[in-house]
């Protein structure tokens, strides 16, 4: 395994649980009527069911097996998101969530990881049988186009537009043609201007209220009373309440009902605000890290076109939830609801990230294995 992205995944899960246990306790006493430690519990609970499946199943399992059931998985993330529309119940005015027992399940999270290893097995096979089709090497991004939609529908734009980034860096680093790529990125780009523009003057109501609402995120503050506004300069009090050393663990007052999701998406700025700026930019400086570990083991695994995906697709989702999270938090665009790696309570979002960590762990034994079998046979 790759030790260092072990550790990392260990800490930032150990700070993961000690910010939920903070930034949840109020809030779990107070909105939810539960033990201030219901959320810690929880998470915990999704990271030890996250870390046995990681260690026992997927670490064991080779890569080169994945082709025997991502059919079946692809099959049945589609027919989950369809199922949304009949089954699903409704949270934060989304249909997005199956209830089983004590636990909601999230299809689109997992949509994600599905996706990564579908397209990583259909361009390992593409490239194997030398397809030089320009419109078969697209058939992937027409499966994420169909899942993007299904996501986008429920609704949720911030799940939908990091699906779709997913897909399209994959695309672009995937070594076809590039004449091809080219002229493909020309195209979509080109259909995706003639798509919005028809859709703009057929009069369609593409979003709801609520979602053109969020359009409006420049100066919360001025909104501070209104949907729009509240929460983010809620967020903004709490950076500034940090100043670089914090308040101290424990010691948040935005926590106190001012941030409604304390312990989902808005917990970075209850990290500013307790532990301090210096901390938040030690926290994003190993986010960093993390990601150079992942892109390093891809690197390792270009003769391998399978695994080299499955650690750049990894790395996409990642950087994506990290992007849109941080930027919707510091009002630099539109709030979507998108989690946090490692730090934000949920379990679908857990669960998924971890198992598809320990996906680049097995990467990485792969990786020295190949490389001990070169050595063997040079001597």
């Amino acid at each position: 395994m790759d030790i260092p992205l072990l550790i990392m995944m260990f800490l930032y899960s150990i700070l993961g649980l000690v910010l939920i246990l903070s930034a949840s306790s109020v809030s779990a006493v107070l909105r939810y009527d539960v033990s201030s430690s219901h959320f810690f519990i929880r998470q915990f609970i999704f990271l030890g069911v996250s870390f046995f499946i990681g260690f026992n199943f997927i670490l064991r399992f080779p890569t080169s097996k994945y082709k025997y059931f991502t059919p079946i998985l692809l099959v049945g993330t589609l027919a989950s998101l369809v199922g949304l529309f009949f089954y699903g119940i409704i949270s934060n005015n989304a249909q997005s969530w199956y209830k089983i027992g004590l636990f909601n399940l999230q299809p689109a999270e997992f949509a994600k990881s599905i996706l990564v290893i579908y397209m990583a097995i259909f361009y390992q096979r593409s490239l194997k049988r030398k397809k030089t089709n320009l419109y078969y090497n697209l058939i992937p991004l027409a499966v994420a186009g169909i899942i993007f939609v299904l996501v986008a529908m429920q609704p949720d734009l911030g799940g939908a537009l990091i699906i779709g980034g997913i897909a399209f860096l994959i695309f672009l680093i995937v070594p076809l043609d590039k004449h091809n790529q080219l002229k493909l990125v020309k195209v979509l780009g080109i259909s995706l201007v003639l798509l919005a523009i028809g859709l703009v003057y057929s009069g369609a109501d593409i979003l709801n209220s609520r979602q053109l609402s969020r359009l409006q995120f420049k100066n919360p503050c001025s909104r501070y009373s209104e949907d729009t506004g509240y929460q983010v300069c809620n967020g903004f009090i709490a950076i500034h309440n940090g100043g670089l050393f914090g308040v101290g663990l424990g010691n948040s007052t935005q926590k106190y009902l001012y941030l409604p999701e304390a312990h989902t998406d808005f917990i970075f700025p209850i990290l500013v605000e307790e532990l301090g700026a210096i901390v938040g930019v030690v926290v994003l400086i190993g986010y960093c890290y993390i990601l150079y570990r992942i892109l390093k083991i891809g690197k390792e695994a270009q003769g391998n076109v399978r695994n080299m995906i499955l650690c750049y697709g990894t790395f996409a989702m990642i950087l994506l939830h990290l992007i849109v999270n941080l930027m919707g938090v510091l009002a630099l665009i539109p709030l979507t609801g998108v989690p946090i790696p490692f730090l934000t309570y949920g379990g679908s979002y857990t669960i998924n990230l971890i198992i598809m960590l320990f996906v680049v762990q097995r990467v990485a034994v792969e990786n020295k294995n190949m490389k001990f079998k070169r050595e063997m046979a040079k001597l």
